[in-house]
């Protein structure tokens, strides 16, 4: 049989077996064919549509659309064309049953001229199957789990050809994750498998941690950006005077939104306003879409232009902080389209408002009433949205990327949100709900508990200090890391993707003396620019085919000395009086880019002496985030001051897993034996050159593996400024000795699950319940 990688469109149109395939066995029908799916109402009416679309293009007489129940595994027929509709619901196979159950069991197509004469056969009266010996059944996968089979019969005792059975098994691969979705938000009670706890429910990233309940409010535009189209200026000057009045008025609007209770009371949200009203007169912003007025375009056209091209370089970026700033300058693109060609908002918000939306922004928030928030909902995003964000320090129950789900759908309708788990539940039951208060309960004995460990030195249950440092990425963020023992790592790329240009050394003075006098005395690690491969900077453009493995970090700034020593400069100027900074390299590989950066470092150092006078020399230390470092680590430390170690990138790069590809994404386990015995290896070589060594990935900022960092010899950790807080009460309940015993038994595990079971274990006996917060 020919592969489904195999047939192309072509082939899908020639005949075979005696009889011609249609035209419309095309593969870009199977798009049309999902985007029906997607569109449908519910499950019941996507099933439908395809049972018809598949009988109607493969000339079939039968087709049939089985799901299996999750609890029994029992194939249940839901939809069919060329049967009764009173059979569905009311024929089932029980798993491994009959040549559905075979289907479903081993995952693969089976293709028979005369199904009736196979051992697996069971026969269904009243289905008219008996007079369709042809059989031709292909199992519906999503993310390697079967949800159903799709089945297809002939009247006629001859076989499907290679060709059909090629296109059923194509069009099942593109059809499961549609259904996929459509299953989960509305499941048909017909099916025996009810709604579950909670209700259809919607999967997305967990954006903020809590959960809510509440009313809600879908955000609309009355024209997308991006449907904006290319159009001629009938008079330059107009449009030029409409948009400058449309910057005028979105700029009145940031001003009193900044001025709202609600954008007071949050230093980060008055922070964005801020950074927003910059961006809105910025020369990018306001020069670039003149100057495309000016070329002949009308004003919306030449708006999204100039947003289209400078999102795509934050879409382009390996950083998925960085990447997520494109929306803000999507979303504040948006605002000016809006008084650009009118339209409105929604003008009533009711208490308990969950604000749902393809994007949210900080000013989407500020309009809400302050109290009437009680959750937000967003199609796009992640976790490092500047909203999610803001959930995070106001206390908001989030839930990002839930996918190209209808939203007009759930406009005035109750939802629930599990911010925990990144599930929204559609017309919660009534369980549900008294679950949901029953840990709202427990949220607010966690918050009185955990507002005890905001601030103050962090230490261990038998007295030893630990140093908990903080992520930053942004100046905006430097009032939330207040409660840091200082800056395990400060991004700088954030500047340089601002500008149409290199920042200059003021500009980057400014910034880093910010953020050093915000902290000082406390330890500021500024990492030099990390840009170039897939986070390509807009005046310097690089395509590469695996960005992963190409021109980024050290090997760009090494390549450019010039930016290098610049970054240099800066620092040394902003350190200057305050002597609280420090220097980190990021994606070292070996001795000869570490020896080479560290030669450009002490030029820079005495042509600063040369000109400024005597100075501090900052300590300066190497990242550990690429394999032939964990190698090399002890000859490393001896040439730097301190080590420190991105388990985001070490584990992307040593289990060869592309973080940022949602297919495979779920691989990616920082717990994994081959990840935990590098970090001890790297701990063992900082040790043996006398160097301290910390961990500023995502791993620091999770209780459990919190534990085993610090088991495992790290001198200090840095996360996510809302992890602070439960990370210094979980330290306390354990010794240093406890927690070394704990890495050495997740040293002996071959699988991270046992490495997670045993973390939960330790936390639950202390008290502190499992790895995860509480959930529906």
């Amino acid at each position: 049989m020919h592969s489904p990688a195999d047939t192309t469109a072509d082939a899908l149109a020639q005949t075979a077996g005696g009889a011609a395939i249609p035209a419309s066995l095309h593969l870009m029908d199977l798009a049309r064919v999902v985007h029906e799916v997607v569109s449908a109402p519910d499950l019941d009416q996507a099933l439908t549509r395809v049972v018809r679309h598949v009988r109607e293009a493969m000339a079939v007489d039968i087709c049939e659309a089985y799901l299996g129940e999750p609890k029994t595994g029992d194939q249940v027929l839901l939809a069919g064309s060329g049967l009764s509709p009173h059979l569905v619901g009311q024929v089932r196979f029980r798993a491994g049953e009959g040549l559905i159950g075979r289907v479903a069991e081993r995952a693969g197509p089976i293709a028979l001229a005369d199904a009736t004469t196979h051992p697996d056969y069971i026969f269904h009266r009243k289905t008219g199957e008996a007079d369709c010996p042809g059989f031709l059944g292909a199992p519906l996968t999503h993310q390697g789990q079967v949800l159903g089979v799709l089945v297809v019969r002939r009247r006629a005792h001859r076989g499907f050809s290679d060709t059909d059975e090629a296109f059923l098994v194509t069009l099942a691969a593109q059809l499961a994750g549609a259904v996929a979705y459509a299953r989960a938000t509305a499941v048909p009670p017909d099916a025996g498998m009810g709604k579950g706890r909670g209700g259809p429910c919607l999967s997305g990233q967990v954006g903020a941690p809590g959960v809510g309940a509440g009313t809600a409010v879908v955000l609309f535009h009355p024209m997308a950006l991006d449907e904006v189209p290319d159009r001629a200026a009938a008079n330059i000057e107009t449009e030029a005077l409409a948009f400058r009045a449309a910057i005028a008025r979105t700029l009145e609007e940031l001003t009193v939104l900044r001025s709202s209770p609600v954008s007071s009371a949050s230093a980060l949200c008055a922070a964005l306003f801020d950074a927003y009203a910059l961006m809105l007169q910025s020369d990018e912003l306001l020069l670039g879409t003149l100057e495309r007025i000016d070329a002949g375009h009308w004003a919306p056209g030449a708006l999204r232009q100039i947003v289209e091209e400078h999102c795509g370089h934050f879409a382009a970026m390996d950083d998925p902080y960085l990447r997520e700033r494109g929306s803000d300058l999507r979303s504040l693109g948006q605002r000016i389209l809006v008084r650009l060609v009118g339209g409105h908002r929604p003008a009533v918000y009711p208490p308990g408002t969950l604000l749902v939306g393809e994007q949210i922004d900080a000013m989407d928030l500020a309009e809400v009433p302050e109290g009437s928030l009680a959750g937000i909902v967003c199609a796009r995003g992640s976790t490092l949205s500047h909203v999610a964000i803001l959930a995070h320090a106001r206390g908001i129950p989030a839930v990002m990327g839930v996918g190209d789900y209808p939203l007009h759908q759930l406009d005035g309708r109750t939802l629930m949100l599990d911010g925990y788990l990144g599930r929204v539940y559609i017309d919660p039951d009534a369980e549900a709900l008294r679950e949901l208060e029953r840990i709202q309960r427990a949220e607010r004995a966690m918050a009185a508990e955990l507002s005890h460990w905001r601030r103050g030195p962090a230490s261990t249950a038998d007295g030893l200090p630990v140093a908990l440092m903080v992520n930053l990425a942004a100046p905006a963020e430097v009032a939330l890391g207040a409660g840091a023992d200082g800056v395990g790592l400060y991004r700088t790329e954030h500047p340089f993707m601002l500008h149409e240009r290199f920042p200059s050394d003021d500009e980057q003075y400014q910034i880093y003396r910010h953020v050093l006098a915000a902290f000082a005395p406390r330890a500021v690690t500024i990492r030099t620019l990390d840009a170039g491969g897939d986070k390509a900077l807009p005046y310097l453009p690089v395509r590469e085919d695996n960005p992963f493995l190409g021109w980024r970090g050290i090997r760009m700034t090494l390549d450019r000395p010039e930016v290098f020593m610049a970054q240099i400069r800066a620092i040394l100027r902003a350190d200057a009086g305050l002597g609280n900074a420090r220097v980190l390299l990021p994606m070292i590989s070996g001795l000869e880019e570490l020896e080479r950066a560290l030669a450009l470092f002490e030029r820079t150092l005495d042509h600063f002496v040369q000109d400024e006078g005597p100075t501090r020399r900052p300590p300066i230390g190497a990242m550990i985030e690429v394999p032939s470092a964990i190698y090399q680590a002890e000859a490393v430390a001896r040439r730097v001051d301190f080590l420190s170690v991105g388990t985001n990138d070490l584990t992307q790069y040593l289990l060869a897993v592309d973080r940022t590809n949602p297919r495979v994404a779920a691989l990616l386990e920082p717990l994994h034996p081959a990840v935990l015995r590098a970090l001890r290896d790297i701990v063992d070589a900082a040790r043996a050159a006398g160097k301290p060594v910390g961990c500023c990935g995502e791993l620091a900022g999770e209780p459990g593996p919190a534990l085993l960092l610090l088991g495992l010899g790290f001198d200090e950790l840095s996360m996510g400024v809302t992890a602070l807080p439960h990370i210094r009460r979980v330290v306390h309940r354990f010794t240093l000795e406890q927690m070394q015993r704990l890495a050495q038994r997740a040293l002996l595990c071959d699988r991270a699950q046992a490495v997670r079971d045993i973390l939960e274990g330790a936390l639950t006996e202390a008290g502190l319940g499992a790895l995860g917060a509480p959930a529906l």
